[in-house]
């Protein structure tokens, strides 16, 4: 068996690999709304804010088994799984946390009511989570200013 090995500099990465500043997966401030069930909204160190429901961080589990059934099914993190088309449909308890735990210094994880616990949300993965809103919000500020 042979493994091909590639060394890439760092110039060459794909976007969503290249390293991300200090500053943009270094928290200033978490704030977890576990009790109102509201979701985690984080303050970065280089200024931007992000935001997530506790629905979407569930959708967007990054285990191992998550991250798998996504991409055989063809669903971005966060997004949810199709319902399945029943006459009488379960009641399904929307996603909360039972715990959230720091792991270390550079994540968060859930102990989920559905008893799923193998997540580790990296300070990373959840600022990569939130890049597309982000430039979305750069681009249309870039907008306004041309106007």
């Amino acid at each position: 068996m042979s493994h091909e090995i590639r060394i890439v500099r760092g110039d060459q990465l794909p976007p969503e690999e290249k390293p991300l500043p200090r500053a943009a997966v270094t928290p200033a401030k978490v704030r977890v709304r576990k009790s109102e069930g509201a979701g985690v909204a984080i303050d970065w160190a280089d200024g931007a804010s992000s935001s997530w429901s506790f629905a979407f961080l569930r959708n967007a589990c990054p285990c191992a088994t998550c991250q798998q059934e996504r991409e055989q099914t063809g669903r971005a993190a966060g997004e949810p799984k199709p319902k399945k088309q029943e006459v009488f449909a379960m009641y399904e308890a929307p996603a909360r946390p039972t715990e959230v735990t720091p792991v270390g210094r550079y994540a968060l994880q859930f102990t989920w009511n559905d008893g799923h616990t193998s997540g580790i949300y990296s300070w990373e993965y959840l600022r990569r989570l939130d890049e597309p809103r982000l430039e979305a919000l750069a681009v249309a500020g870039k907008a306004e200013e041309s106007l």
